[in-house]
């Protein structure tokens, strides 16, 4: 019992934990790993797309890349498996955020073998590469991420009440522009406002500043209410900033370190923290 609990912390401390040389070493492989999977899936995406039918050295490559991205798919398979072995509570790692994402990126490949289907999907495993921020000590910019994160957290009563405002006006500019443009005012047959909610996405893509040109109005009237929107829409786009922004500005910074939890494996600890601060077990 002893000498598997020993070899869990040796595997946990491995895995999960940036401050050892071994640690590091495995994150490092890891993040090259990944990288080279993303690549592999961007390459045989781009195979069926070369004019005319495939060449046996075409053939070849796909052969060679999908074998590669097998290879990739189970060894993190393994990974995924050891991590719920070092944990204390491989239920928690599993439905959080890494968790989830480290079950995406095998999910996949085994659909692909299975049902010919959901290969591309494996792009997910580029969200894997976040642990970057840990790998390389970079506990500045972990530390701020989780102070903007805990600022846009605080500051979303008034972000809902913006979207609110947003998806009020869009609606209303989209109803108005109907009325200016669609075919049972202007008498325009090939007009594209058919309806309200395409003068939704008109106004949507407008405000935003997008500008796509699919939905351009024509009539005099119709100008004047795209040149308003196009205005209302640079005047907003700063609010929600000035709301984060505010709320960053009273977060107090921290320093903190990169140790990960062995019982809720959560991070984001204290330099001198002795106890986790979210379970209480000893770091």
């Amino acid at each position: 019992m002893q000498n598997n609990q020993k070899l869990k912390n040796q595997i946990h401390e491995i895995i999960f934990e940036a401050d050892t040389f071994w640690g590091k070493f495995f994150d490092i492989s890891l993040l090259i790993a990944i990288v080279l999977s993303v690549v592999a899936i961007c390459l045989e995406s781009m195979i069926p797309e070369i004019p005319g039918s495939p060449t046996d050295v075409e053939v070849l490559w796909l052969e060679r890349l999908r074998f590669f991205e097998w290879v990739l798919t189970i060894g993190f398979t393994v990974e995924y498996i050891l991590r719920l072995y070092a944990v204390a509570r491989p239920s928690r790692y599993a439905l959080s955020f890494y968790g989830v994402v480290d079950l995406l990126a095998i999910l996949p490949t085994f659909l692909q073998g299975l049902f010919g289907v959901g290969s591309s999907l494996t792009i997910v495993r580029a969200l894997r590469l976040l642990r970057i921020f840990r790998i390389f000590k970079l506990v500045n910019l972990l530390s701020s991420a989780e102070e903007l994160g805990e600022a846009i957290w605080k500051a979303r009563s008034k972000v809902i009440v913006f979207i609110s405002v947003v998806v009020i006006a869009i609606t209303i500019a989209g109803a108005a522009m109907y009325e200016l443009e669609g075919n049972h005012r202007s008498g325009m047959a090939d007009s594209k406002f058919k309806s309200i909610p395409h003068g939704m996405y008109w106004a949507t893509v407008t405000m935003t500043t997008v500008g796509y040109g699919d939905l351009v109005p024509m009539t005099q009237a119709g100008k004047v209410l795209a040149t308003f929107l196009i205005l209302l829409g640079y005047s907003l786009i700063i609010v929600p900033t000035g709301f984060v922004s505010a709320e960053f500005m009273r977060t107090r910074p921290r320093r903190i370190t990169t140790q990960s939890c062995r019982s809720c494996i959560t991070e984001g600890h204290d330099l001198d923290a002795k106890f986790c601060k979210f379970c209480a077990e000893a770091m």
